[in-house]
């Protein structure tokens, strides 16, 4: 399972250091599928990524919605494969939408791993605190034993 957080940065190619706890659950060959959603990166191993396609197939009865979602996040969608170095190059359209620019950070979150510009990783920090004021989110908190 992918846990943690890295801050990191990204070079001027567009390449990111893949945090060494994470390589041995992405793969020998290191291959993510990395989309972008929420205004962030999520990058999946090829194995979680298919049972991902498998239920997105479903989307479609789903109607209009559904099928654009479908569209966009697996369209946009990249197969990304690290160099010798374990490096990502990230395409430059899926950097411009996540706003990828020097600081990002890495957060493993079970399934899939997040790739966020430091600055909207600080926006998301100041959101789950606004969250955490929420009663009722509070209680949803504690029934999970939290």
């Amino acid at each position: 399972m992918f846990r943690g957080t890295s801050y990191h940065r990204i070079d001027p190619k567009g390449r990111i250091v893949i945090p060494s706890r994470f390589r041995d659950l992405i793969g020998a060959d290191g291959t993510a599928m990395i989309t972008f959603f929420e205004g962030g990166l999520y990058a999946y191993t090829l194995e979680e990524w298919s049972k991902i396609e498998a239920k997105m197939v479903m989307l479609e009865k789903k109607g209009n919605q559904m099928r654009r979602f479908r569209r966009f996040f697996i369209g946009r969608a990249s197969e990304c494969q690290p160099d010798k170095q374990w490096r990502l190059l990230i395409p430059p359209e899926l950097r411009q939408d996540a706003g990828l620019e020097e600081e990002i950070v890495l957060i493993g979150i079970s399934d899939h791993f997040e790739i966020w510009s430091r600055a909207k990783w600080e926006e998301q920090k100041n959101l789950h605190e606004d969250d955490m004021n929420d009663e009722d989110f509070q209680n949803e908190i504690e029934k999970l034993g939290l």
